[in-house]
């Protein structure tokens, strides 16, 4: 897909296009996108950001840590191997990550590792909001957290990067209002 679309294409989207399109918004997620199609019309991306961000809220701890599991480790063996979603490499490159020293490398699999045996979850952070200094200090510092505490800042992070997925597929000026 090539440039932004308005909002107006998106609330006449068919259900195939709107998950093909918005399925990844939250990665590996359609079920999100799936659970917001039926609340079209959307004003604006705002409108449409707050219909995934109340999905995520709703589901329960067990559901939140589910989709926290959809999330790469940053900078992990799927990085490594070119196997992240066209979204995910964007941002692990905007934040650095590919770009890692051997030491911080290191430092980044055995904080990852840590962080997944005591959350039973990959790290999430909004890599595009970050770089990498910051995302490992953000593993160390989130790693002193409790579980509950942990899914909710991880989903507060998801909620993050489905906004800047959504501002890259809609037009953030285009409005139901401007339509007409």
């Amino acid at each position: 897909m090539s440039g932004q679309i308005s909002i107006s294409e998106v609330n006449r989207m068919p259900y195939e296009e709107f998950i093909s399109i918005f399925g990844n918004v939250v990665e590996h997620c359609s079920l999100c996108a799936a659970a917001v199609w039926r609340q079209r019309p959307f004003n604006d991306v705002n409108h449409l950001h707050e219909a995934m961000s109340t999905f995520l809220d709703q589901q329960p701890l067990a559901g939140k840590e589910g989709l926290l599991r959809l999330y790469p480790d940053l900078a992990g063996k799927l990085a490594q191997s070119g196997g992240l979603t066209s979204d995910s490499t964007k941002e692990h490159k905007s934040a650095g990550l590919f770009d890692l020293t051997e030491k911080e490398r290191q430092q980044m699999h055995i904080l990852n590792q840590e962080y997944a045996y005591k959350f039973g979850f990959p790290f999430v952070i909004c890599a595009r909001e970050n770089k990498k200094e910051a995302i490992l200090k953000g593993l160390e510092t989130r790693l002193k957290n409790n579980s509950e505490e942990e899914v909710l800042t991880g989903v507060a992070e998801v909620k993050k990067i489905c906004r800047l997925r959504l501002l890259d597929i809609v037009d953030p000026s285009s409005s139901t209002k401007s339509a007409l």
